[in-house]
């Protein structure tokens, strides 16, 4: 591989920085978190940008920021509120990441997020691009704010084969960017290189004859922007057949469950479900064993009510959904609860178990 300085040699800096910069300046959206820099308010907005698209987040942001307008309102803040702040957000980490980090700003920078690479480094869950735009976008610090976003422009414009799903092709970037970035002004560098490639340089169609550095762009100029970026197929995705029951008491009442602290989507809360081995053999006898081993609850499991795909990253879910009746009056876990569909609504749930949540609004309508 090759180093940074070998595709920035006869690169005409100053002029790629101005044009960007005033390409950004004239047409940047209009984003409820460019109100103004408090790098709170930046480093939410970045977490949240993580792997979701900026039209789902905008309303999530406003929300947040209306339920928690302060890092010290944050870090106070009970982490079910927090949960059900971001649930459909999912990767749900990222907000319990940004709740401790958040607290340990509070504790041990007296709620001022620091300025320095190395300091805000150690948080909880901020990497070398977060660590970049909250110092560049917020404290004016030329550091650089790698994404997927910058990777694409880049490789673009100074013609870069590295696979730019492999670590050491970031720091390769991520040198570049230390190169070329403005010293005068690094937010707005950082972001226009970030606006460019979520707006022109956008992976399968770049808009080429409207963008402001074509004149730099060494793919343009070679025709060869629709074979960059360079990246590896994915690993498959793991398919796991799963059985979920809508559980109703004799009152009426929904049987909910916490998931374990750690883990995939931890304490999050869903509807009893199980993996099972063979689609459609005996999903219904399996949700009754176990609801009886693991909770000691007798259920009579019915009708087939839907059936509900969800996928992650790395999985797939395919769930046959079911609905039941119980018998039991009480039950003693304290992961568990009854809740009626109005109690429901306070409790955080992951999206698979908020489309459950939907049909067991009209299984009883």
């Amino acid at each position: 591989m090759n180093h940074s300085e070998d595709y920035i040699q006869d690169f005409p800096i100053q002029g790629f920085q101005q044009d960007l910069i005033n390409w950004y300046i004239e047409n940047q959206r209009d984003l409820p978190w460019r109100l103004n820099q408090d790098p709170y308010r930046v480093w939410v907005s970045e977490i949240m940008l993580q792997q979701t698209r900026v039209d789902t987040v905008i309303p999530y942001f406003n929300r947040f920021l209306s339920l928690f307008p302060t890092l010290k309102d944050l870090a106070e803040a009970e982490e079910e509120k927090v949960l059900k702040a971001w649930e459909g957000l999912g990767y749900y980490s990222r907000v319990r990441n940004l709740q401790t980090a958040v607290k340990e700003v509070a504790e041990q920078y007296g709620g001022i997020v620091p300025d320095t690479a190395e300091e805000i480094s150690k948080l909880k869950g901020v990497g070398p691009y977060t660590a970049g735009a909250i110092l560049s976008i917020a404290y004016g610090v030329p550091e650089p704010a790698v994404d997927g976003n910058v990777m694409r422009v880049l490789s673009r414009v100074l013609l870069i084969y590295e696979d730019i799903g492999k670590a050491k092709t970031r720091t390769l970037f991520e040198d570049a960017v230390r190169t070329l970035i403005s010293k005068e002004d690094p937010s707005s560098f950082n972001q226009a290189m970030m606006e460019l490639g979520a707006l022109i340089c956008t992976p399968k169609s770049p808009a080429c004859l409207i963008c402001p550095v074509q004149d730099h762009c060494r793919a343009f100029d070679q025709g060869r922007q629709k074979e960059l970026p360079v990246k590896e197929k994915k690993t498959k995705v793991k398919h796991v057949d799963m059985a979920a029951v809508i559980l109703r008491n004799h009152e009426g009442k929904f049987l909910i469950h916490k998931r374990p602290k750690e883990g995939l989507l931890a304490n999050l809360w869903e509807f009893p479900n199980i993996p099972v081995k063979k689609r459609g053999v005996s999903e219904k006898e399996d949700l009754k064993v176990f609801l009886q081993a693991e909770w000691g609850i007798s259920a009579a499991v019915g009708d087939h009510v839907s059936n509900i795909e969800h996928v992650f990253s790395h999985l797939k879910w395919d769930i046959q959904l079911f609905e039941g009746h119980c018998s039991n009056k009480t039950i003693e876990a304290c992961d568990l609860k009854w809740v009626t569909l109005e109690e429901m609504e306070t409790y955080p749930f992951p999206v698979s178990h908020q489309k459950i949540k939907k049909l067991a609004k009209e299984v009883t309508a």
